[in-house]
């Protein structure tokens, strides 16, 4: 393709990421114009997919987080307007973006999950706070985590450290999704492992630890000056190939395409656990796939933008 590539991104919508989808979108834009695409950002409103028709773009690059940006919703419907998109199947979306399921499937190969139950809103009304509270405080050991179903950027997020605090977390968690998922919480450290196709298939960028003073929360995301990143991770190289490895292969076994992040903690004996895979990652200012891209492309001697190019020219073609 001899001329630039034009890129639709979708920013914003209307889930409860929206304002992080929006600063993602403006990023990217701002980035893909400055290496020479014609980028179109748009909203996911009641004109996007008159939009679509009249730019009739190469290619589309939804970066809309949470729900319907990650969950299958959005997908099937780029599906339908016959454009090539920067992400995975309406599918492979759908068991990615579900915590209880992509825990599951990652389990199957070999992959340490933290133990974990769901409870949907419904059936813990039905059966009453008490009695599923108190059960809960007897099988787990504190302190635990309450987190949404689906979703990202830590929103519904709550570490639980005792009994007590149990209700609130879980009014918050279904604030944002009607299934709450209750892990043991795993001490380590934090780590993100973004994949990105490079020369046709999905390769592990760069580990990225993140250090916080407190939990890796909202604030401590995309707040500048909250959190310390060290891409490559502060890891022995035979670890950190070992934990990249283990990113590609959670990636292949989600079926997801083109694109994503899985998250760990790496436990004090050196043990990966798999806490979560985005579909759709962030590109904001402190995001951690922008970290590791831009690590990448220092160790290839190319501008970060390159990696973005080529993976959208890969895109264009499908």
């Amino acid at each position: 393709m001899t001329d630039p590539i034009t890129v639709a991104i979708l920013a914003g919508g209307l889930t409860h990421e929206r304002e992080v989808s929006l600063h993602s979108g403006r990023r990217m834009a701002t980035l893909l114009r400055e290496a020479g695409m014609q980028v179109k950002l748009l909203d996911v409103d009641a004109s996007l997919l008159l939009h679509i028709k009249a730019m009739s773009p190469d290619v589309i690059w939804p970066l809309i987080h949470g729900s319907t940006g990650e969950d299958g919703s959005l997908q099937d419907l780029l599906s339908l307007t016959g454009v090539p998109y920067v992400g995975s199947s309406p599918s492979a979306s759908r068991l990615a973006s579900d915590k209880a399921v992509a825990s599951a499937l990652v389990s199957r190969i070999g992959v340490s999950v933290p133990r974990s139950m769901s409870i949907p809103s419904a059936l813990f009304r039905e059966i009453g706070v008490a009695p599923v509270l108190e059960l809960i405080s007897a099988n787990y050991s504190f302190p635990l985590v309450v987190k949404p179903g689906s979703g990202g950027s830590a929103l519904g997020v709550t570490i639980v450290h005792s009994a007590a605090d149990l209700p609130r977390a879980m009014v918050d968690c279904y604030a944002y999704s009607d299934h709450a998922r209750i892990e043991s919480y795993v001490e380590g450290r934090e780590l993100a492992v973004s994949i990105m196709n490079i020369d046709g298939e999905p390769y592990a960028l760069p580990p990225v630890e993140i250090a916080t003073d407190g939990p890796y929360d909202y604030d401590a995301r995309y707040n500048a000056g909250r959190s310390e990143y060290f891409v490559p991770a502060r890891l022995p190289d035979e670890q950190l190939e070992a934990v990249r490895e283990i990113a590609v292969r959670c990636h292949r076994e989600l079926g997801l395409s083109y694109i994503s992040r899985v998250d760990f903690i790496i436990r004090d004996d050196g043990e990966p656990v798999f806490i979560d895979i985005n579909v759709a990652p962030g590109t904001t200012e402190t995001s951690l796939l922008p970290q590791a891209v831009t690590a990448e492309a220092a160790s290839r001697g190319v501008e970060p933008a390159q990696l973005y190019l080529d993976l959208l020219a890969e895109v264009a073609k499908k």
